[in-house]
């Protein structure tokens, strides 16, 4: 290779690597310094809920451990990546699901930024194309599992304060494990889908409080989305993100037609619903989080009961 070439190809090999890095936003790290998850939450919870703080990368580092397997019994395994916040104390876990025909490290960024803010994260591969009601079940047996057996994980889990995380037809699945009894404290739903399954049945029988955060129904409309609001009985929240897609609520995600600014939207959201599960059991601190995007009309759409 002649040296004039040589160095268009370095130069083009650079900017092919900063073009992939560019796909995780910088969005910052907060000022906040606590010495332990205790004394954030302490200052959290003392102070005005703010959805913009969430926004930054929190004060904890992160560390990652890929393709880990959870292995329910000798012939059956679930592989997942595991996002730890580097600190001593004991934390909640949240625990992301991804949707159809989608994959683990579709979540992998919204589950680095839930542990940067002092929680643990756990993104689990589960079969791609359903079926959905067989994927719901699957997570509960995880989900009951790591609770039996959080050393299997890690042993700073809180299996009292699990959290979970679904997208589209993963957000079926994650009300399924709720109905079926899975050992959570709530559930958020990231513009949740489903279609041929029995669904109404199961969010008749939720008993913990849910989270939707749904993308703009003018962009995209979720298959039969509007069954999660109706058919849960009690204790469920709904918003819409306005301009959002459906694959926003990824991040990363495969389809080029997202916006980042609007992923973090969600990122945000998940972290501040994830928080006052966390620590209150129910969806008030949340949802005062977001007043002010409620004011500007970046969340819309927003009803509870």
């Amino acid at each position: 290779m002649k040296i004039g070439n040589r160095r268009v190809f370095v130069l083009l090999l650079v900017l092919t690597l900063f073009a992939g890095c560019a796909r995780i936003s910088n969005t910052g790290k907060t000022l906040l310094k606590p010495k332990s998850f205790g004394e954030l939450q302490t200052y959290l919870l003392r102070n005005t809920a703010n959805l913009d703080q969430f926004r930054m990368r929190g004060p904890f580092e992160v560390v990652e451990q890929e393709d880990i397997e959870i292995r329910l019994s000798p012939k059956e395994l679930v592989r997942s990546d595991l996002f730890l916040s580097a600190h001593a104390e004991k934390a909640p876990l949240v625990v992301f699901l991804h949707g159809y025909d989608s994959k683990k490290e579709n979540h992998s960024f919204q589950a680095a930024h839930v542990a940067s803010w002092g929680m643990h994260a756990l993104v689990l591969q589960l079969p791609g194309k359903g079926p959905w009601l067989a994927n719901g079940r699957l997570l509960t047996r995880v989900i009951r599992f790591i609770q039996r057996w959080p050393d299997s994980v890690d042993n700073r889990i809180d299996v009292n304060k699990i959290i979970l995380v679904g997208h589209s037809f993963g957000g079926a699945a994650v009300t399924i494990a709720m109905a079926e009894g899975a050992p959570a404290v709530g559930g958020i739903l990231l513009d949740p889908a489903v279609l041929g399954i029995d669904l109404p049945r199961f969010l008749r029988q939720i008993t913990t409080p849910v989270m939707l955060l749904g993308a703009d129904e003018h962009v995209a409309m979720a298959r039969n989305r509007d069954y999660f609001y109706r058919f849960v009985r009690t204790g469920i929240a709904e918003v819409s993100i306005k301009d959002a897609s459906h694959e926003d609520a990824q991040y990363p995600a495969d389809s080029g037609a997202v916006t980042e600014e609007l992923q973090v939207s969600f990122v945000s959201a998940i972290t501040s619903a994830a928080f006052s599960f966390a620590t209150n059991g129910n969806l008030e601190y949340a949802w005062s989080s977001f007043a002010d995007d409620f004011k500007n009309g970046n969340f819309f759409n927003a009803k509870r009961k």
